[in-house]
């Protein structure tokens, strides 16, 4: 990556729309853009005189002097812009010909085409944001659901490189004893308590130890929490799959053995993210694809973070079934109550639905939220979380780096290990926020953004 060159792209999706914004950045951005700009009446309108933020009413032309389209200009000067760097935005009519014309004389003045997030690399190259941060971009842009977007913002806002921040200073302040005990040993005030060491390296290790505490929960909100509708043949699961999407994702019928493979789609129960999997009916069969499907349905019951036991009301569990319900983490969800009278069905284990009539539906999404997201439905008790395999790697490696430090501390240990042991643990966290840079990081993080971001 080359900090400085212009970069040029695409940040709205492409197609059809009224609105588009065709984005350049880089050291020249301006003078690059002036290329393509012109006045109203058709003469040259020079950028660096136009008074930055301010939108400016415009023509865009091709290196040919052909009319593209008529736009909104504004100018970001660096650093007081998105990268850093200086930043212009056009704002031009949408579709697929106007914006690709307006990249190709763009490109033709001099700009490259922008990296999958490049832009908000740059940001962090540049100190506008920190690596969690910018990761927190790019899960605000793929949240499906309010939990999801309420979290990335959190992030966004910086709550858990606080949290971070806070815990690398109490590391620094740790390892400033330890460097003072090592170095001035026979001062007049004496060597530091050794008490005093080991109390700040134990609250340390505690902040460590709740933070990754958090990363279950937080891969799970992050990425939706996988559901799965598991029960026999003809038992409701399809029907009860499409009531809570609202919608007529998975064929229906009274054919036992209808659903061959597992369907799977997105979806929010009470504000939180859910992956919700369809899965055929478990039972014995001698017909080939319908075991395949069958053994593809028990590795999703092996991988549910939440299994839905579905079982037609007015029936008894059969072995399986009971075998599953004591053995997993499972709601039992007690299928075609419509079809049931009420006193046939009042003593009956699990919770009552109909996919026809509703009844039991917002129990049922209540039951959910309230087993995998544990507040269920306050979305205001969000903290800062470990979102992602790479956070909770790192301060795996903060963890165990602080862990090896302790047994330095007694008598017969070695106070420089000690500082070793405590400067990875600052070390793993530079990395994690993204004070320092490894290449490979950077390109983890940035690798599925979309372009233009």
């Amino acid at each position: 990556m080359v900090l400085g060159d212009v970069i040029a792209a695409l940040s709205t999706p492409p197609g059809r729309s009224g609105i588009a914004v065709v984005r350049l950045s880089g050291q020249g951005a301006i003078a690059l853009a002036d290329q393509v700009v012109r006045g109203q009446d058709g003469q040259r309108l020079p950028l660096t005189s136009l008074k930055p933020r301010r939108a400016t009413l415009a023509r865009l032309i091709a290196p040919d002097g052909t009319f593209i389209d008529q736009a909104v200009v504004t100018v970001y000067r660096g650093p007081e812009s998105y990268t850093g760097e200086d930043l212009v935005e056009l704002s031009c009519h949408g579709g697929l010909m106007v914006p690709s014309q307006i990249l190709s004389a763009l490109h033709a003045a001099g700009a490259r085409s922008a990296g999958p997030g490049e832009f908000t690399c740059r940001a962090v190259l540049n100190g506008k944001l920190d690596l969690l941060q910018a990761e927190a971009i790019g899960d605000l842009i793929d949240a499906n659901a309010p939990a999801q977007a309420r979290a990335a913002l959190y992030q966004l806002d910086g709550g858990l490189s606080r949290r971070l921040h806070e815990l690398r200073e109490h590391l620094l302040d740790l390892l400033a004893l330890l460097s003072y005990d090592i170095d001035f040993p026979e001062e007049d005030d004496g060597p530091v308590p050794a008490g005093r060491i080991r109390e700040r390296l134990a609250g340390a290790l505690e902040q460590v130890e709740r933070l990754l505490a958090t990363a279950p929960a937080g891969e799970r909100l992050r990425a939706g929490a996988l559901v799965v509708l598991a029960g026999r043949p003809n038992a409701g699961k399809s029907s009860l799959f499409n009531a809570l999407l609202g919608t007529e994702r998975a064929l229906v019928t009274e054919i036992p053995g209808t659903t061959r493979d597992a369907i799977e789609a997105n979806t929010d129960v009470r504000g939180w993210p859910v992956r919700l999997a369809d899965t055929a009916g478990l039972r014995d069969s001698d017909e080939r694809l319908e075991r395949m499907g069958i053994e593809v349905s028990r590795r999703y019951v092996d991988a549910a973070d939440l299994l839905l036991l579905c079982v037609e009301s007015g029936r008894p569990l059969g072995p399986e079934e009971r075998g599953i319900f004591e053995k997993r983490a499972c709601l039992l969800v007690r299928t075609k109550t419509d079809l049931v009278p009420i006193p046939e069905r009042e003593s009956e284990e699990g919770l009552p639905v109909s996919a026809v009539s509703g009844e039991g539906l917002a129990h049922l999404r209540a039951s959910i939220a309230g087993r995998l997201f544990e507040a269920g439905t306050n979305l205001a008790d969000l903290t800062p979380m470990l979102s992602r395999e790479r956070h909770r790697v790192a301060l795996g490696r903060a963890e165990s780096a602080l862990r090896s430090a302790g047994p330095e501390l007694d008598p017969d240990g070695d106070p420089v290990l000690a500082a070793h042991h405590v400067r990875g643990a600052v070390d793993a966290l530079d990395e994690l926020i993204g004070i320092v840079h490894p290449e490979e990081v950077l390109g983890r993080v940035f690798e599925r953004f979309c372009v233009g971001k």
